[in-house]
């Protein structure tokens, strides 16, 4: 008996089950889940899919087409794929939006999901007292050395007045909105927000504390960050505004002081995380920026003096009364800066630098997940007030 063709209802169950394996490149979740696939028809080899963007012009169109046509043509019988692009509705829109922030309808108000009970995300607000220290670079560069773990990772450049993240992480693209949702664009694996993503060229944003406030808000409600194992967040330097609004809106954060070996620097940013006894903050650890640079004899020049990082880590120490360890130092390199102008953290492009070494080893420090105490007794005694 010769070879049977497969029953019409399998090779269908087949297109579906191979839809079902591509994901959305910004939401990253399967099209079929997220009502992209409108339908699809099959004849004589060809699969015709009507697929929905999420809005016109989505400029990860060619992704998509790629990805499902790869897809289908794994199935036997599949010789070519054509898609027809269409764009979701403003009810289709809001249908996603539901899905997205798992039911209370789309006008239900956004929430900080890092902050609610039971979050099993990892908060790290990088701070420092003075600019000029590589805040942002140990930002990018542990966002790209986390992400290159398999972990799930977000940054918020929360640093608007001097925002340089997305140039720092090669971020080209622009956020898409999808009702009142912003979907944050990717680059080496980490979602990044920044208020440069929402300025023409390179506009100087002059805004109040107010406004301040509601933009951080933003960054963190409205966007759909999905299951995020390290939320990062580069605030600007000092303990203005932004370092106020962050322990109201995440009293969960835990402080990451950047500061270089230089007494001056360190004595700064003894006070960015003295801060965190204010705002009942958690101090994660000090990490020691542009510590030495090694010259070609093997030796070390301290071009900015020398202790200032472990000076920082025992002075908060003995500040908050727990121990606020020194995570790492990080050497003077000037790959460090060439490779943050390219928008390729060293840590990718230059594994064995001994800067990108360093901030690796920061970065194996902070992936390490605490156990969660949710449902655990403390053994707290609380003292009434009188």
């Amino acid at each position: 008996m010769g070879p049977m063709s497969a029953p019409a209802s399998t090779l269908e169950d087949a297109i579906q089950a191979a839809l079902a394996t591509v994901d959305d490149p910004e939401i990253r979740r399967p099209i079929t889940e997220l009502g992209m696939v409108k339908g699809f028809t099959v004849g004589d080899g060809t699969v015709q899919v009507e697929l929905l963007l999420t809005v016109a012009g989505c400029p990860l169109r060619g992704k998509l087409d790629s990805d499902i046509t790869a897809a289908l043509t794994k199935i036997p019988g599949i010789t070519s794929v054509t898609i027809d692009f269409g764009v979701m509705d403003e009810e289709q829109r809001k249908a996603l939006q539901t899905t997205l922030r798992g039911g209370g309808g789309a006008s239900a108000e956004p929430v900080i999901p890092f902050a609610q009970p039971g979050s099993r995300t990892r908060v790290y607000a990088v701070a420092s007292g003075k600019g000029g220290v590589g805040k942002s670079s140990v930002t990018v560069n542990l966002a790209a050395a986390l992400a290159k773990r398999g972990l799930s990772v977000g940054v918020v450049d929360a640093d608007i007045y001097g925002h340089s993240v997305p140039r720092m992480l090669g971020v080209e693209g622009k956020p898409t909105r999808v009702e009142d949702m912003i979907m944050p664009p990717q680059s080496h694996g980490v979602k990044v927000i920044s208020i440069g993503m929402f300025t023409a060229g390179n506009a100087a944003v002059v805004w109040r504390g107010p406004m301040l406030h509601r933009a951080l808000q933003q960054f963190l409600a409205d966007v759909y960050w999905g299951d995020l194992d390290v939320l990062l967040l580069d605030l600007p330097p000092g303990t203005g505004d932004v370092a106020i609004s962050l322990a109201q809106l995440l009293p969960n954060a835990e402080i990451l002081v950047v500061t270089t070996p230089q007494t001056a620097a360190a004595e700064v940013a003894e006070r960015a995380g003295a801060i965190a006894m204010q705002t009942h903050q958690r101090l994660v650890g000090v990490v020691e920026n542009m510590s030495w640079l090694e010259l070609p004899d093997g030796s070390r020049m301290e071009v900015f003096g020398s202790g200032g990082g472990q000076k920082v880590a025992d002075s908060l120490t003995t500040t908050v009364g727990a121990s606020v360890p020194l995570l790492g130092q990080v050497p003077l390199d000037t790959r460090v800066r060439e490779a943050g102008d390219a928008g390729e953290p060293i840590v990718l492009v230059a594994p064995d630098a001994p800067a990108a070494k360093a901030l690796d080893a920061v970065a194996d420090k902070l992936a390490v997940r605490r156990e969660s105490l949710v449902g655990k007794p403390l053994g707290l005694m609380v003292n009434a007030r009188r």
